[in-house]
């Protein structure tokens, strides 16, 4: 089976949003990544593009720095503000002693990402012109992740035979070096099933457990692990409804429904490209569960 891949190589990301759901900070939420996807999807086919369809998405993290700040005397880092509102003269005596407002915390980070999509739906002949308006899209005004777009390489357009390795590693090379995000769950679902609820879950694959042990002449050596290798870290994927849908006042559209909804976490693992053996391992796409009132990201199925 042949995929018809889009490479967005390289994008440099400037004050994303680094709060990826209420207790968890760091790498932006998956829902960011395809939301940015299905948006450009949306501005190209106002282009002209109207069979077009992004399918999957994959991310790339080539690097990711979380705006910090540690004092001298301080323990941890401090989360600082993103952005701090500007005032005049006259608009700081309205303050008191003339001071302005306290920061007030906001989490950001400033990293560089790649994006592999899956499309269809363009001949041949438009491929110039599909690159052309993604670039226009991407230098304009469009944000990724909340954050503003820097710079970025020239879109690619790709073919890979999922039957042949050689093209595979090919491809994979060309998002190298870097981390590709994808979906540990099963390692939710071990953890459940031994009686732990979703917090527990979580923090019992990220706590470092440190231990020691000491040899016949009295000398202690420490050792720090995880419960399982791999760089796992946990990931916001999608929402659950917690109210029912229906129509809600000032609400943005006054033709779509409206719910209240709480983020879902799973755990997640940044793994480099070399380590896959299938395009589809590093792909995500939506799945909704009306029935369980669910709205998720997840990683792309072997029935795919």
């Amino acid at each position: 089976m042949i995929k018809r891949l889009l490479l967005l190589p390289h994008i440099q990301i400037q004050n994303a949003n680094a709060l990826s759901s209420p207790f968890t900070l760091g790498f932006p939420a998956m829902t960011a990544w395809l939301g940015a996807t299905h948006a450009l999807q949306r501005k190209l086919k106002i282009d002209g593009f109207d069979d077009l369809e992004f399918k999957a998405t994959a991310v790339v993290s080539h690097q990711c720095n979380l705006q910090t700040y540690k004092g001298e005397s301080d323990y941890v880092s401090s989360i600082i503000i993103a952005k701090r509102p500007s005032f005049t003269r006259k608009e700081l005596t309205k303050f008191k002693a003339g001071k302005a407002p306290s920061f007030i915390e906001d989490a950001r980070c400033h990293l560089t990402i790649s994006l592999v999509i899956e499309y269809t739906g363009v001949e041949q002949d438009d491929i110039e012109r599909f690159k052309n308006r993604i670039y226009h899209h991407l230098s304009s005004s469009m944000k990724m992740a909340g954050g503003d777009i820097l710079k970025f390489s020239q879109p690619q357009i790709h073919k890979i035979d999922q039957g042949d390795d050689s093209e595979l590693k090919k491809f994979l090379r060309k998002i190298m070096p870097g981390y590709a995000l994808i979906e540990r769950k099963d390692l939710m679902l071990e953890a459940m099933e031994r009686g732990l609820d979703g917090i527990d879950a979580v923090l019992d694959y990220l706590a470092i457990h440190h231990s020691c042990e000491k040899d016949d002449d009295g000398n202690v050596s420490w050792s720090s692990k995880r419960k399982t290798a791999g760089w796992i870290v946990p990931i916001a994927t999608g929402f659950q409804g917690i109210t029912e849908l229906a129509q809600v006042k000032n609400q943005r559209d006054p033709d779509v429904q409206h719910r209240f909804a709480e983020s879902v976490v799973t755990l997640g693992e940044f793994k480099m490209p070399h380590q896959i053996t299938s395009i589809n391992d590093i792909l995500w796409q939506y799945k909704v569960e009306p029935e369980n009132n669910l709205y998720l990201c997840q990683q792309v199925t072997s029935e795919y």
